[in-house]
């Protein structure tokens, strides 16, 4: 009489065969583990990067509605004065911001003047009121660190981000000297620096704010008009700064003016008068559909960086059918035994299959370290070089999805190599010669 295999016996036969296999042929197993967990960690880590960096340069709150500067590309006024990612279009008079602040429409504006760095990082000329009524995220003010405070605006003080902090090791009340230009590069040793006697001190440094100002060095903007190398021209006379007297606004200029708008509708009013009916200049707004078109013009990069990944989830599912397949010869005694003691043709097929998405299920779970250090150290160089902050954890679908959809993937990478073992002849694979 033939034993049947009831259902509990034929769950623990699978669970036996599978167990049996993966500590068999543990360093094959191993080896397809890592790169179903490499494939699962870069498949995540793709679409998160590219969620939270589109998000957090199109939809977070960067304190402004819109920017005002000189006549040229939105975008490249939004990274310069918003991001500090680029150079400046051009320089505005001084004129232009002095008549939107007595603009009852806003309700805050702020000039900036660009120019200048310290060790790479961009030296902004600005107004104490920025520290006073700028907002950021979800209605953040700016704080200071311990016993900082806002510089006055007619002395050589300074204001650092917290990311300026820890990379140069300023703190409150060291002195240093900025250095011409703008780099972009935090480990730029240019000793171009402005004279001996243009020394600022650091009156206050920042808590983070995870944005772009913790990669800045805010001085009093008169400090701009007043260093050495900086021509300040009007109806081509030049003006040379004296202490103790005041510059003349007709020889001031700046970089850009921050705008910030009591009614949504006031930057619909401006955009017709400055960029579709003016010649002038140019206002950026809405900033955010500025950087959408940023995002939308580089897309392709995104959708390549997707396709990479979905190859390599599919080279991790070849990898699993052919570890399992290569086992299948060595295999094929222990599954004429199996069938010889009662186990049906199903229980040898399943324990194939769940073999299969075992190894996928393991490479999943250890694919979220792999996605953790990738996340991690993309993290680490966009803040160092834009000041936007990743999460790591931060929710994004595709922590839920490709988990599971690596199982699936691996179950059926499973199938083939289940039809052979499923095809075990037993009378011939019983014989000790066969």
């Amino acid at each position: 009489m033939t034993t049947t295999v009831a259902h509990p016996s034929r769950l623990r036969a699978v669970a036996l065969i599978v167990r049996r296999s993966l500590r068999r042929h543990a360093f094959a197993t191993s080896v397809t583990i890592l790169a179903s967990a490499l494939a699962a960690g870069l498949v995540m880590a793709v679409f998160a990067i590219q969620s939270q960096s589109q998000r957090a340069f199109t939809g977070g709150n960067v304190g402004f509605d819109a920017v005002l500067g000189a006549r040229g590309s939105k975008l490249q006024l939004i990274l310069n004065s918003v991001f500090h990612l680029d150079e400046s279009p051009g320089n505005i008079p001084w004129s232009v911001y002095a008549r939107l602040k007595a603009d009852p429409r806003m309700r805050f504006v702020v000039p900036y003047a660009v120019g200048d760095n310290y060790k790479g990082f961009r030296i902004v000329g600005t107004t104490p009121n920025l520290f006073d009524e700028y907002r950021y995220g979800d209605d953040h003010s700016l704080m200071f660190s311990d016993k900082g405070r806002s510089f006055s605006p007619d002395r050589r003080e300074a204001v650092i981000g917290s990311f300026v902090a820890a990379r140069t090791g300023l703190r409150y009340g060291d002195h240093f000297h900025p250095s011409h230009g703008i780099s972009f590069d935090d480990s730029d040793d240019d000793h171009d620096h402005h004279a001996h006697d243009e020394e600022y001190v650091v009156v206050g440094v920042l808590e983070p704010t995870n944005s772009p100002i913790d990669r800045v060095v805010w001085i009093p903007i008169d400090g701009i008009f007043r260093m050495g190398g900086h021509v300040l021209r009007a109806d081509g006379d030049v003006y040379v700064p004296r202490h103790g007297e005041a510059i003349p606004e007709d020889f001031k200029e700046i970089s850009a003016v921050m705008l910030k708008f009591k009614a949504p509708t006031i930057g619909a009013d401006l955009d017709n008068v400055i960029n579709k009916e003016g010649k002038e200049f140019t206002l950026a707004w809405p900033i955010a559909s500025v950087m959408a078109s940023l995002f939308e013009k580089f897309g392709w990069i995104t959708r390549v960086l997707q396709l990479v990944a979905y190859l390599v989830v599919i080279v991790s599912a070849c990898a699993i059918l052919a570890a399992v397949y290569n086992t299948i010869n060595e295999r094929r005694r222990e599954f004429a035994i199996l069938r010889a003691l009662g186990a049906r043709k199903s229980i040898v097929f399943s324990a194939i299959v769940i073999e299969s998405a075992a190894i996928a299920a393991i490479g999943a779970v250890v694919g979220f370290v792999f996605y953790g250090v990738i996340v991690g150290v993309a993290a680490s160089i966009i803040r160092s070089q834009t000041g936007v902050v990743i999460d790591v954890w931060s929710y994004h679908p595709a922590l839920i999805v490709a988990p599971p959809g690596m199982i699936i993937l691996g179950a059926l990478a499973g199938v083939i190599p289940a039809i052979k073992a499923y095809a075990t002849n037993v009378a011939a694979n019983l014989n000790p010669h066969s």
